[in-house]
C-alpha cells in the first residue's frame, strides 16, 4: 500500500507536468530547523519532552508558473525519563513531499504523500513506528513591504502505520493537522529567502487495539534557502 500511494502520486505529477508548458526550471536548495516541543497525552498520563532542534533539508522544483514540488524533511533526538523506568531516546522524523499549483498571486492549493516516525530505545526495548499517506493543503504569501512577506499555510493528513517492538507488533492510523505562520525577507542579490515564524502539529494515533495517543508539536521555525535557474 505504501509503495503503491508513493507510485501513484509520482505518476499523478509527472501527467500534470508533462503536458504544461515548461520554461526554465528554477531550483531551490536549503535548510531548515524546528525547535520543537512535544507533547503526549496517553489514555493514563501525559509526557512533556523537552525541546529540541529537528532539522534538515528543504528543496523544491518550480517547473513553470502554476506547478513546483517541494519535499522538506526533519530529524531530532528527544530524551525522557519516567519514574523508575530506564530514560529513553527517540530519534523523530517528519517528511513532506507535496505537489503545489498556484491559484493565483496569494494562494496555492497542494497535495502530496507524508511519511513521519519514531525510533524509541532503552535500556530493556527499542520500538520502531513509521507511517505513510496523503496530505492536502492551502498556502498563503501575501506581501507586506518590498521584500517582505507573510507566509501561512494549512493542510490535513490520514496515514497508515505500523509499530514494532520486541514482543509484538501493532498496525495504526495517523491523522491531524499541520499549520505555520511566518516572516519572510527575499534578499535580491543572493537569490536567497530567510523564513523566521512557528509551526503547530497535531495529530491522533489510533491503534488496532482501540488504544489512542495524542501527540502535539509546536515551536519556533527557521529556513534559509537559495534559488537557481537551470
Amino acid at each position: 500500500m505504501k509503495k503503491l500511494l508513493l507510485l501513484a502520486f509520482l505518476a499523478t505529477c509527472i501527467s500534470v507536468i508533462i503536458p504544461c508548458k515548461v520554461y526554465a526550471v528554477d531550483i531551490t536548495v536549503g535548510a531548515t530547523t524546528w525547535y520543537v516541543w512535544w507533547d503526549v497525552e496517553q489514555e493514563e498520563e501525559t509526557l512533556n519532552l523537552d525541546p529540541v532542534f529537528m532539522y534538515g533539508p528543504a528543496l523544491a522544483v518550480k517547473f513553470n508558473n502554476d506547478f513546483n514540488l517541494t519535499f522538506v524533511y526533519l530529524y531530532g533526538k528527544f530524551h525522557y525519563e519516567e519514574s523508575g523506568a530506564p530514560k529513553s531516546e527517540i530519534k523523530r522524523y517528519d517528511s513532506d513531499l507535496a505537489l503545489n499549483y498556484k491559484l493565483n498571486d496569494y494562494f496555492k492549493v497542494f497535495a502530496g504523500i507524508k511519511y513521519m516516525g519514531f525510533l524509541l530505545t532503552n535500556a530493556y526495548e527499542e520500538t520502531d513506528s513509521d507511517a505513510y499517506g496523503p496530505g492536502l493543503g492551502l498556502s498563503c504569501t501575501y506581501p507586506i513591504v518590498n521584500n517582505l512577506y507573510a507566509l501561512a499555510y494549512l493542510s490535513g493528513f490520514y496515514l497508515w502505520g505500523k509499530e514494532d517492538d520486541v514482543s509484538d507488533n501493532v498496525k495504526h492510523k495517523d491523522y491531524g493537522i499541520n499549520s505555520s505562520l511566518s516572516i519572510a525577507y527575499y534578499i535580491a542579490p543572493a537569490s536567497t529567502v530567510v523564513s523566521l515564524g512557528g509551526r503547530y502539529q497535531y495529530f491522533k494515533m489510533k491503534y488496532d487495539n482501540s488504544h489512542r495517543d495524542n501527540n502535539k508539536f509546536y515551536g519556533v521555525t527557521l529556513t534559509a534557502t537559495y534559488t537557481f535557474g537551470i
